[in-house]
């Protein structure tokens, strides 16, 4: 069974940063694609930033520029460095890892920008 774990979300000013993590453990299979998600009140889910086993990477128009996911395979963990951040990224955050033909999600952490 793998279990993610996710830690880093707080509350933080405007223009400030924050850098979220996610470890996932117990996968017998190499972790294809890890992601962060993120879903505001009264909003639908959203993707905000994938990174694949290649290291390639994608993100969504409104964090391009701001935003940085990475992964560190020796650690199974995928961070999310975020930076110039706006009251409209506050929302709960969760990663998703795919692995082994399933995927996987943590528990959410949350975000709030706010001065």
């Amino acid at each position: 069974q793998v279990q993610l774990v996710e830690s880093g979300g707080g509350l933080v000013q405007p223009g400030g940063s924050l850098r979220l993590s996610c470890a996932a453990s117990g996968s017998r299979f190499r972790i294809d694609h890890m992601g962060w998600y993120r879903q505001a009140p009264g909003k639908q889910r959203e993707s905000v930033a994938g990174i694949f086993s290649d290291d390639s990477t994608d993100y969504a128009d409104s964090v391009k520029g701001r935003f940085t996911i990475s992964r560190d395979n020796a650690k199974n963990t995928v961070y999310l460095q975020m930076s110039s951040l706006k009251p409209e990224d506050t929302a709960v955050y969760s990663c998703r890892v795919a692995t082994g033909g399933s995927h996987y999600w943590g528990q959410g952490t949350q975000v709030t920008v706010s001065s």
